[in-house]
């Protein structure tokens, strides 16, 4: 059985000078953070299609990344591994005192404000300025939906949210009425994207009342689209026929033909 060790050994042999992996040696962090975005999606992926073989695959791809980020930056002197797992096991118990401690937290919604109240007063003590926003630290790089909907539920432990789902519709109504009347001026188009934002901000915002990951629901409805596609390909391809040579009606009733077979 391979331990953590012989794991932290190989990356520092495949970043060796004289005998390590040509390429392993000439990435930096900026060349390896694309890799570590891609495997976090992998282990997503594998978590949605309930597939834990290829999970514990993904996650050791995830845990080689940490791995090499902590090889990276050792080598500059910055840190080990060994801080890495001291910084996050630190951040656990101070951040968890009703496990670890004695204060009392009777649900998971309460944890979840206190969470949020524990990482403000750390970015509140890791600057100078008297004042933070709430929606400090939120990575500008995150896929847009999932920005969307950790700024709104930064705002909601404020207070500063919609009381129910009702209204939340009915802000997604208004919404999509102010987009049917900026594409029936035949507006320019810097006013149709502004508009289209808001109604998908304003769509997050109903998935987050129903306690769903908007960026998985997007992901399944991708994942959906392309099962029902491939399988019109795959019709037409037993019959000998292509894309174009079939009206959008014959499509259409592939397409509902297929919503039976999944």
């Amino acid at each position: 059985m391979h331990s953590i060790g012989e794991l932290l050994e190989i990356m520092a042999t495949l970043r060796d000078p004289v005998k390590g992996c040509p390429w392993d040696r000439e990435q930096d962090f900026s060349s390896i953070a694309p890799y570590t975005i891609e495997e976090a999606y992998e282990v997503a992926d594998a978590i949605e299609r309930n597939d834990m073989q290829a999970l514990c695959g993904e996650l050791g791809d995830l845990l080689f990344q940490v791995v090499y980020h902590a090889q990276l930056a050792s080598e500059k002197g910055d840190f080990q591994f060994k801080d890495v797992v001291e910084s996050i096991t630190t951040k656990l118990l101070k951040r968890h005192p009703h496990v670890f401690g004695n204060e009392k937290i009777e649900s998971a919604k309460a944890q979840s404000q206190a969470w949020e109240k524990h990482k403000l007063h750390e970015r509140q003590a890791a600057t100078e300025d008297p004042f933070i926003s709430i929606l400090a630290g939120i990575n500008i790089n995150l896929p847009a939906l999932s920005r969307a909907q950790k700024l709104q539920s930064r705002a909601a432990h404020a207070g500063f949210d919609w009381n129910n789902i009702r209204d939340v519709m009915a802000k997604i109504e208004e919404e999509l009425q102010e987009l049917k009347k900026e594409i029936v001026e035949q507006s320019k188009q810097n006013r149709l994207q502004d508009e289209l934002g808001d109604l998908l901000f304003s769509c997050v915002n109903l998935a987050r009342h129903l306690e769903i990951d908007a960026e998985s629901a997007l992901r399944g409805a991708n994942r959906k689209f392309e099962q029902r596609f491939r399988y019109i390909e795959e019709e037409l391809h037993t019959q000998q026929r292509t894309l174009e040579e079939v009206t959008l009606e014959e499509m259409d009733k592939l397409w509902e033909e297929s919503k039976t077979r999944q």
